[in-house]
C-alpha cells in the first residue's frame, strides 16, 4: 500500500473525505501562505467554536486548551486551496451572522447553551447541504470547522493524553484486550 492509498483508506475510516486531503496527497505543495488571513479575533472565535464542540469536562481539557484556533489557522493557511480558504474565512462571518439571527447576538457574547444550540443547527444545515451539493462544489464551512476541531483536538497533547488513553512508548502488541463499556479509546 502506498501513501496515497493509506491516506484515502484513513479518510474513509473517518467517515468520508477530509477537506484539504489533497494537500497531503501532494505533499502540501501549495502556493505561499497568505499573511494576515486570520486575526487575533478570528483565532479567539475558532477557539470558542472548538470549545463548544469539545468542551472541557471533569476528565479532560477542551479544545481551547489544545489551541484549536491556532491549529485551524495553520491547516487552512498552509494546506487548503485558495477556494477552500475563502469558504472557511467567509464561514466565520456566516457563523456570526447566524448567531445574530438565531440567538440575537454575536457568537462571542452569547451563553454556552445558546452556542451549543446554534452549532447543532449549523451541523444539521451542513449535513443537508453536503448531501445535496454538486460534485464540484466545496463542503459547507461548518463541516470544515467541525473536522478540523476533531482532528486538531485528538492529535493534540491534551486530546491524546486526557481524552484518549495514551502510552508514549507502548509495550508489545496484544490482539485481544478486554474492553469495558465507557473505556476511553487509545491514542
Amino acid at each position: 500500500m502506498n501513501r496515497r492509498e493509506a491516506i484515502s483508506a484513513t479518510a474513509l475510516l473517518m467517515g468520508g473525505t477530509m477537506v484539504g486531503a489533497q494537500a497531503f496527497l501532494t505533499g502540501c505543495k501549495q502556493q505561499a501562505p497568505k499573511e494576515g488571513l486570520f486575526s487575533a479575533d478570528d483565532l479567539a472565535l475558532l477557539d470558542e467554536v472548538g470549545e463548544t464542540i469539545l468542551p472541557t469536562t471533569e476528565g479532560s481539557a477542551g479544545a481551547k486548551a489544545a489551541k484549536i484556533g491556532e491549529f485551524m489557522k495553520v491547516i487552512v493557511t498552509d494546506c487548503y486551496r485558495e477556494e477552500e480558504q475563502k469558504v472557511f474565512t467567509e464561514g466565520m462571518v456566516k457563523l456570526n451572522k447566524a448567531s445574530q439571527q438565531m440567538q440575537g447576538d454575536d457568537f462571542m457574547v452569547i451563553s454556552s447553551e445558546k452556542r451549543e444550540l446554534l452549532l447543532v443547527a449549523l451541523l444539521e444545515q451542513a449535513e443537508k447541504y453536503n448531501e445535496s451539493k454538486g460534485e464540484s462544489e466545496l463542503v459547507h464551512y461548518f463541516t470544515m470547522m467541525h473536522q478540523l476541531t476533531n482532528w486538531g483536538y485528538f492529535s493534540s497533547e491534551p486530546g491524546a493524553t486526557q481524552a484518549l488513553r495514551y502510552i508514549a512508548v507502548p509495550g508489545r502488541w496484544e490482539g485481544c484486550v478486554p474492553y469495558a463499556k465507557g473505556d476511553r479509546a487509545w491514542a
